[in-house]
């Protein structure tokens, strides 16, 4: 199964079974994480399993996103390809961005189906990276 890991601790990867191309970012922060700050999700059909390991994420998940269902797929896929195409704006220049929060590009591909769910927590990941960090990777001013 391929894995998508979103955190700060370990690695944001997005990879495909159609393609051979296995695409890795990595953002640290300092401290450990615990078990219940670990996020999976694992769908055997897409090939695919998300899991977010950062302090604090599964209980902004819980209190502050808005529920599964709210926004549409292509409401996901959209902000998650502005978000990400930002991110690898600011990884490719550390002189301008801090090097620790972007160190390497993520390829999120727009033309691969992740589904639902694979979306939803990139997004939701997004917007906590953005508020737990004072960062905007967008137009606008993150909210949940």
């Amino acid at each position: 199964m391929k894995k998508i890991v979103l955190s700060f601790i370990l690695i944001i990867s997005f990879a495909s079974c159609h393609f051979d191309k296995n695409i890795v970012s990595k953002a640290k922060k300092s401290g450990t994480s615990k078990s219940s700050d670990v996020v999976r999700i694992a769908n055997d059909s897409l090939g695919y399993e998300v899991i977010i390991i950062d302090p604090g994420f599964n209980s902004w998940l819980a209190g502050n996103a808005k529920p599964r269902g709210f926004y549409s797929e292509s409401y996901l896929e959209g902000r998650n390809q502005m978000y990400v195409t930002e991110w690898n704006n600011r990884a490719s220049q550390p002189q301008l961005y801090n090097p620790n929060l972007y160190e390497l590009r993520i390829d999120y591909n727009h033309n691969i189906h992740y589904g639902y769910e694979v979306n939803y927590l990139i997004y939701n990941y997004m917007i906590f990276f953005q508020i737990t960090n004072k960062q905007q990777l967008g137009g606008f001013v993150p909210r949940p």
